[in-house]
């Protein structure tokens, strides 16, 4: 099979390995790229192509397909952040974030979904952002969609998403097909651990391989660490190579100067990277407002067999409690891929119980509700802080209104899963335990006491820290990305959301930053 990451070496692409330097290092561009995930990905493709010398940095390594084994041993330690063990502050949340080349979009599940339009009022309403007016945003979403293959999933849903379309069915619920960015997909099921065909329409086999070709340079195995900023202009950037469990490594320094830096190091490290460098934040909201789709999960066994790891991870959504009344907090149902580590490191119970469940792991059903933050007084996310060290920790309050769509949550997930046909259900919850009908489950799940580290929460989706508004006042960046008091600082990645998105992010990012980049290129090019 052809490896595309192989044969553009072969053709002599710029790449450095910055863990395999000796000595300090110097570099001068016209951009610097700070992250090569959806933002990153897409502006490095754009402004090559536009003419400008580009440098792409990425914390992780530079993998392709040849290196993709399909296995979760390998896979999480190599291309997740904190070897898939990122937390909340608190631990009790987990975070699910790529650091690899191309970032998230290497690893994520391939879901494609447009920018919500109760979203993008509201960001009008509260941020003076007027996508939802002039629908400014419609047409980078139709190119980022053409340019990445984004089309609605044709095959049978695999029997994980089945049973969430045929619990949708007999409660007449809503449900969609969801749109994927794949080519040629062979229906595995592993996009989770990078893919081994090529298929996925990643930044990895995208964008960076054209940005490449036409004569950008990446240097991978690299953090950023500071920006040097006087006045309202970075002056140049200070980075270290990582070692190879990507810690970061002191022993010499990377020094970078750019006509323009564009950060799109995602929405906990770009933030992070900011409150190193001391930049200007007259808003206060720099690292604030941090969203999370924290998501909670309910299992269900099947008499029939439903092999979740096989198949597209995620082909069908409900979006019947998204946009609920303004008092409760809305959840949008997917579900997960289904494999042996990621499974079990979330199913509760311990010992007999938990090898029980392991032991029907070939029956088992999983469906996650993701909460809609960022819409209501009680949801505005989390902080992002650094420690002692300067790396980033994320401190995510849960509050009473969270914990309300946490319990309608559970209800929602298992009346849908026993219409479905479920034998039992269980919420994901160390009190819970298998329920044999909805009324036992619904009576139970009334009575969980919802606390952190009880119900077990994950997210897959980080937004905000650095958000756009019209107002600087109200936001770290304008509507295009440029941070509102460094001119030559531009962000363009999930932090620069002003509130999540109740839909996976990725579509909404490939936009904005195509939206951003094409801005940037005229003032650039005066």
């Amino acid at each position: 099979m052809n490896d595309p990451i192989a044969a553009g070496l072969a053709r002599g692409w710029s790449h450095i390995d910055a863990s395999t330097l000796s000595t300090d290092q110097e570099f001068d561009t016209d951009v610097v790229i700070i992250g090569t995930g959806a933002g990153g990905g897409i502006a490095a493709e754009l402004l090559t192509q536009a003419g400008f010398k580009v440098l792409m940095l990425e914390h992780g390594a530079l993998y392709s397909s040849s290196d993709f084994r399909q296995q979760e041993r390998w896979a999480y330690p190599q291309l997740y952040q904190d070897g898939a063990g990122r937390k909340t502050l608190d631990q009790a949340i987990s975070i699910l974030q790529g650091r690899t080349v191309g970032g998230s979009t290497t690893v994520n599940w391939t879901t494609s979904i447009r920018t919500p339009g109760n979203t993008l009022k509201y960001w009008e309403q509260e941020f003076g952002l007027d996508f939802a007016s002039t629908g400014s945003l419609e047409p980078f979403l139709d190119l980022a969609t053409g340019r990445l293959n984004i089309r609605e999933w044709a095959l049978t849903p695999n029997h994980n998403n089945g049973i969430l379309q045929r619990g949708c069915q007999t409660l007449g619920w809503d449900y969609t097909v969801i749109h994927r960015n794949v080519k040629g997909c062979a229906n595995t099921g592993y996009c989770g651990m990078g893919c081994p065909l090529n298929a996925k329409q990643s930044m990895l086999v995208t964008t960076i391989p054209m940005a490449l070709d036409a004569g950008a340079t990446l240097i991978s195995r690299v953090s950023a660490r500071e920006l040097v900023w006087r006045g309202d202009q970075v002056q140049e950037l200070w980075a270290v190579p990582v070692d190879a469990q990507f810690q970061t490594d002191p022993r010499l320094k990377i020094r970078i100067r750019a006509r323009h830096y564009l950060l799109a190091g995602g929405a906990i490290n770009s933030p992070a990277l900011l409150l190193r460098s001391k930049v200007p934040d007259p808003s206060g909201r720099l690292g604030k407002h941090t969203y999370l789709h924290p998501s909670v999960i309910s299992g269900a066994l099947f008499g029939e067999t439903v092999h979740g790891e096989k198949g597209a991870p995620q082909s069908i959504y409900s979006d019947q409690f998204v946009w609920p009344t303004e008092a409760q907090i809305g959840f949008k149902l997917e579900v997960p891929p289904l494999h042996p580590v990621l499974m079990a490191s979330k199913l509760t119970g311990i010992a007999e119980s938990h090898a029980d469940l392991m032991r029907q792991f070939n029956h088992l059903q999983v469906v996650i509700a993701l909460l809609r933050d960022g819409f209501h007084p009680e949801a505005q996310g989390g902080a992002v802080q650094l420690d002692s060290f300067g790396e980033p920790q994320l401190d995510y309050p849960l509050t009473d209104y969270l914990w309300d769509g946490v319990h309608r949550a559970y209800l929602a997930m298992a009346e849908l899963q026993f219409a479905a046909g479920a034998s039992a259900v269980l919420p994901i919850h160390n009190d819970a335990r298998l329920y044999q009908s909805w009324p036992q489950a619904k009576a139970a799940i009334a009575e969980l006491p919802l606390q952190r580290y009880r119900a077990t929460l994950a997210s897959a989706h980080v937004m905000g820290g650095c958000n756009m508004s019209a107002d600087p006042a109200t936001g770290v960046v304008d509507s295009f990305g440029q941070h509102q008091q460094l001119k030559n600082l531009t962000i363009c990645d999930g932090s620069i959301l002003p509130s999540s998105l109740g839909a996976n992010p990725q579509l909404t990012i490939y936009a904005l930053s195509w939206r951003i980049c094409m801005e940037l290129i005229k003032k650039l090019s005066v």
